[in-house]
């Protein structure tokens, strides 16, 4: 079984819609695919339907956007109760931050470059949670970068000129609301240091303690002696190991099922969510 717990469609920074995505899962021999888009539960009607059409089992999940202490950081919710008003609450807020974030870069993006708030929000689309990948793309568009991964290095780096910071929970906060939402909370990719800076043993260690449930330990973003620092943690911890794309469509080289979550884990997984996996 071919389980991949970590992608992102269009109605956040992918480049398909739902189903496309599903679709996709489908053709490259996945059983089971997780749409997580960041702070949002917009996609997952669209998905659920299609993954009942093309025969792939979903688990509707969202990537939280946090902080700890200052450094950013995502947490995987799985199988959360939707409707959750606390939970709900703190997406909607990390959506609104992020769109007046992104306006506001490319207000600053635009005194010296050849760029307009309408030409991002039509790159994402309607509905869609607008970041910095749909800025990327209007500047890879304009020429002004030859891909996101370049974009994202000069001119939308945290560093630059150009970045503004958005609103973002503290993740043990965020732990909190996904457990009283009956959501399973994951860490993703948390030793990705080419994003930036990463999180001490101890936060992991405290998150542990608060309820984090698992630790995203098979990403292409982790070193194998990250995964190895990670494995050895997490059976330390008894936490679960899981293991993704964090597939993004064309926006990214990330491609399905190329990291995997075992079908032991995604019972486990299964079992502590409130909301049942789609089949």
């Amino acid at each position: 079984m071919r389980i991949d717990l970590h992608t992102h469609s269009r109605v956040s920074d992918g480049t398909q819609t739902p189903a496309e995505l599903v679709a996709e899962a489908r053709r490259a021999g996945l059983d089971v695919l997780a749409l997580t888009d960041h702070d949002t539960t917009a996609g997952w009607a669209e998905a659920a339907a299609a993954a009942r059409s093309e025969g792939v089992a979903l688990v509707r999940g969202t990537e939280v956007s946090c902080t700890a202490s200052g450094i950013s950081v995502h947490l995987l919710s799985y199988l959360h109760d939707p409707h959750d008003a606390a939970l709900a609450e703190l997406l909607t807020r990390s959506r609104t931050s992020r769109d007046g974030r992104a306006r506001a870069m490319v207000d600053r993006l635009a005194v010296d470059f050849d760029v307009t708030w309408a030409e991002v929000a039509a790159q994402a689309g309607a509905g869609a949670t607008i970041g910095r990948p749909h800025i990327a793309d209007v500047l890879v568009a304009r020429g002004y970068a030859a891909d996101r991964a370049g974009a994202f290095a000069t001119m939308l780096a945290p560093t630059g000129p150009y970045y503004v910071r958005y609103h973002a929970p503290e993740v043990a906060e965020a732990v909190g609301l996904v457990l009283a939402a009956g959501g399973v909370p994951v860490f993703a990719h948390p030793r990705a240091s080419s994003r930036g800076r990463v999180v001490s043993e101890q936060v992991i260690r405290d998150l542990a303690d608060a309820g984090l449930v698992g630790l995203e330990v098979d990403h292409r973003d982790h070193t194998e002696a990250d995964k190895a620092w990670l494995r050895d943690l997490a059976a330390e911890l008894g936490l679960l190991v899981t293991g993704s794309s964090d597939y993004h469509g064309a926006g990214k080289p990330n491609r399905l099922g190329e990291h995997t979550t075992t079908p032991e884990v995604l019972a486990e997984i299964a079992d502590r969510g409130r909301i049942e996996v789609v089949r």
